[in-house]
């Protein structure tokens, strides 16, 4: 088996990658730059939009694709994302045709848009941001005109923490106001329940989903438990040692924050129990 990672140097391509090596994978890691990919795979500097490159050919004919390639990822109003939407959809086209075999998309919990409650396959699509927006479309264009001939698993995902210092969430930017001796930290009320999971577990559902005999669908990468902002803030401050104290009710919550949102990881679940990890 070999796989084709994309977006293979970002936060979470990076565990990905290591956790397929560390499973025996053959891996072709991919993207603009290199530098924070394991070496153990191979690594591919390539613009992945760029039409007259065999990607395919290149990497030495990949089995599956896991595409986590995305750009403005925590700037949920980008408009770079509506611009890219149509080139990730082409990219994936190209390596159906050229025949990759599955293709294992990244989604996000912000394709569902206002919610409260556990989120299923079944739950209705209502995005609030561009980002949301984009990755919604991506996902139905992919089911539309792929499934015929690849199978397609969506990976929905919905926060992460882990590895602080090369994520751009709340959690690395209070560590950077620390770092900068701030004495406080501004977020909102805290009392949003969002289902969190540690970036090297998200990389191994991702990992084992990919490797796994599935079918075609969507799959709830995450916990399945829903906990506060506030807890996750609080124990992280203490975890850390930090100094900075955070500043609850500071910001207003955004218009498309859900007050309780998590992921029905009964899929996820089988397939890590079938692998002995869970």
């Amino acid at each position: 088996m070999r796989i084709i990672v994309t977006g293979a140097n970002g936060y979470i391509g990076r565990h990905v990658v290591k956790t397929l090596l560390s499973l025996g994978i053959s891996v072709a890691a991919v993207d603009k730059e290199t530098t924070h990919i394991d070496s153990r795979a191979e690594r591919y500097a390539i613009d992945i939009f760029n039409e007259n490159v065999d990607i395919y050919s290149l990497t030495n004919k990949p089995d599956i694709l896991i595409h986590m390639a995305w750009s403005d990822g925590y700037n949920h109003q980008a408009i770079s994302h509506l611009q890219n939407m149509e080139k990730h959809f082409l990219f994936c086209e190209r390596m159906s045709a050229a025949g990759i075999k599955k293709i294992i998309c990244m989604g996000t919990v912000h394709e569902i848009g206002y919610h409260v409650g556990v989120v299923t396959e079944k739950t209705p699509c209502e995005p609030k941001c561009l980002y949301g927006v984009a990755k919604n479309a991506l996902r139905q264009a992919l089911f539309s005109k792929l499934l015929s001939k690849t199978c397609i698993i969506w990976i929905r995902v919905f926060s992460v923490y882990g590895d602080d210092l090369h994520s751009n969430s709340v959690f690395s930017k209070i560590l950077s106001s620390d770092k900068c001796g701030e004495e406080f930290f501004k977020l909102n009320s805290g009392y949003n329940r969002g289902d969190y999971i540690q970036v090297e577990r998200l990389a191994e559902q991702i990992a084992v989903t990919a490797i796994h005999e599935d079918s075609s669908g969507i799959y709830h990468c995450c916990t399945g438990q829903p906990i506060t902002l506030r807890e996750m803030v609080d124990s992280f401050i203490a975890e850390n040692h930090l100094t900075i104290k955070a500043q609850y009710g500071a910001f207003p919550e955004r218009s498309y924050d859900s007050p309780e949102i998590y992921g029905d990881n009964t899929k996820i679940k089988r397939i890590m129990k079938d692998n002995g990890l869970w």
